[in-house]
């Protein structure tokens, strides 16, 4: 399938948020220009490559009973639905940033439950621990990925492959009773949760949380991911009001204060957040990064 969007796509900008280290077993780029995606859809798993053309075509090709689905999905997960419309850039920092980044969309992959497992396994937890724990589940309790692409390539654990996994697996993959039981809670009413992406914005946040386990940090990391929200803030993030709040007001900020600074840009806050990202604006470090928890020598 050959796709001409009407704007530049920045395939790894609008892919990134689905992307958890340099080796993310469900999005990997080959080496050779492909970016490989595998995925759950309501039909099954599926294996997507994307690559681009010098005319600009974005040429997709997919493999697995949700082939269909996952092309089908191509334009609104490289951010063909996402509108900016309205968008006012309110501090000269956010301004330049989206002028150095025209590219700069939110994608949206249409399905809840592949971010919903990431999500809630990055639950006040480090990113590295988190990053383990889902290549381990991956790789244990998920499939390896229909069609020709890169070994590691693995599609997430299902809802009933979550519900199937006994406690000393979780053990092993350093997954602690609290987000593991959130998992399961999810894995139950899987079905349920994917109206959110029909709902959209506050509503389809609010069915989210229905679930105990998931709170307005996690219910917005699916809504950025599952329907390229772009108001929905990760409110509680250890990183992000520091992020902003160095970058706006040049001092770190509480959620009271990240609220209150990026109030204007509503209903597009985490759009805002997104250029501060693409312009490279980090986290200042001022200690020395915390040692992984084993839970596996436990």
């Amino acid at each position: 399938m050959l796709w001409t969007p009407s704007f530049e796509v920045d395939l790894a900008g609008v892919l990134g948020p689905l992307r958890r280290g340099a080796w993310s077993p469900n999005l990997i780029d080959d080496g050779t220009g492909v970016t490989w995606l595998a995925a759950n859809t309501p039909d099954g798993a599926g294996a997507l490559a994307l690559s681009r053309r010098s005319g600009g075509e974005v040429e997709a090709e997919a493999w697995g009973p949700g082939a269909d689905r996952l092309l089908s999905g191509v334009p609104a997960l490289l951010g063909a639905n996402d509108d900016d419309s309205g968008f006012t850039a309110h501090h000269a920092v956010i301004a330049e940033a989206r002028r150095r980044h025209p590219g700069l969309r939110i994608g949206a992959t249409g399905r809840v439950w592949d971010s919903l497992v990431l999500a809630v396994l990055e639950q006040k937890v480090a990113g590295r621990e988190a990053i383990r724990s889902w290549r381990e589940l991956c790789a244990w309790f998920g499939e390896p990925a229909p069609g020709p692409g890169p070994e590691g390539l693995r599609v997430p654990p299902t809802p009933v492959a979550i519900r199937s996994i006994v406690d000393w697996k979780w053990h092993r993959a350093g997954v602690d009773l609290s987000r593991r039981s959130t998992l399961i809670r999810a894995a139950r009413v899987a079905h349920r949760l994917e109206r959110a992406v029909e709902l959209g914005g506050v509503e389809g946040r609010s069915l989210l949380r229905k679930v105990q386990g998931i709170g307005v940090w996690t219910a917005a990391e699916i809504a950025q991911r599952a329907w390229g929200d772009p108001d929905a803030v990760s409110f509680g993030d250890y990183n992000i009001p520091s992020i902003v709040g160095h970058a706006l007001t040049g001092a770190p900020l509480d959620d009271a204060g990240l609220f209150e600074v990026l109030a204007p840009y509503a209903p597009q806050r985490q759009r805002a957040v997104r250029y501060l990202g693409a312009a490279g604006f980090r986290k200042p470090r001022i200690a020395a990064r915390a040692a992984l928890r084993d839970y596996r020598a436990m």
